[in-house]
């Protein structure tokens, strides 16, 4: 009998001590696992950083882009995101309501503003860009990522330049960017009981940084419609900076900073 017993407290033991160490080996690689995303994870989005100086000291972090948000406007100042060839897909995801920010300590503006006002809800970081996962796709109907754009330039110059990104991201690979409407003491026009300004022209800048060449080009495109082409509207760097108050990249080296912020050339750009 007693022998008996100690065979079955053998066989516990033992029953034990596997199930031990396939629970530690199961733990080890899960988190093994969790490491090597969180460096790819790393490795996709913090090269370095790409965001610019805020004059509005609030700075805000979603999973698939950063701002700064201006409450005197009510809408982003700027919103930056990357972008690469991966995030470019054609998911058919069913569009959300436009909701309030749940970040933005200030409230953002409510989309009610934009109703009857004659102007779209504008979208900054597009919804077509974040279409890899739906959470990625509703961050973007956030109503701080809008800004109120007439229907025919949103749909059309606007919209022009959107697709033209999309494009530059599959050809070069992998690009930063940065969007807004310029708020100034010209934009004095408002839509809603927020008074969400107006902007008179609105902005793009892309940087490549990646090699063997390091690039950036920046748009600046009267709120209009037109039919001009889009190199019409390129600018340096350097001048919308003087336009905005806003450093853009202020973290790269210098002497590249320089280069790149001073280059006004649409064909150095769009052919490489």
């Amino acid at each position: 009998m007693r022998r008996k017993k100690d065979i079955f407290s053998i066989l516990l033991v033992v029953i034990v001590a596997v199930a031990y160490y396939y629970t530690e080996k199961k733990e080890k690689y899960k988190s093994e696992e969790s490491v090597s995303v969180e460096k790819n994870n790393s490795k996709k989005n913090t090269q370095f950083n790409y965001l610019p100086s805020s004059t509005t000291g609030q700075i805000i972090h979603h999973s698939g882009y950063s701002f700064s948000y201006s409450e005197k406007h009510e809408q982003a100042e700027w919103v930056a995101y990357s972008l690469e060839k991966d995030d470019i897909v054609y998911t058919d995801f069913k569009r959300p309501f436009f909701i309030q920010d749940p970040k933005v300590k200030t409230k953002s503006a409510d989309w009610k503003n934009y109703k009857k006002s004659g102007y779209d809800k504008g979208h900054l970081c597009p919804a077509a860009d974040r279409k890899s996962s739906k959470k990625l796709f509703n961050e973007t109907f956030y109503t701080s990522n809008i800004s109120p754009q007439k229907h025919n330039f949103n749909a059309g110059i606007w919209n022009k330049l959107e697709q033209k990104v999309r494009y530059w991201s599959k050809k070069y690979k992998h690009l930063y960017i940065v969007t807004g409407g310029i708020l100034d003491h010209a934009s004095t026009k408002t839509i809603g009981k927020e008074k969400v300004t107006v902007p008179n022209a609105f902005y793009k800048v892309l940087l490549d940084y990646s090699e063997p060449e390091i690039k950036a080009i920046a748009f600046l495109i009267p709120h209009k419609e037109t039919s001009a082409p889009l190199y019409n509207f390129v600018i340096s760097i350097d001048q919308l900076e003087q336009k905005t108050g806003i450093d853009f990249f202020p973290e790269l080296p210098n002497q590249i900073e320089n280069q790149l912020e001073s280059n006004t050339s649409y064909k150095k750009w769009s052919f490489r």
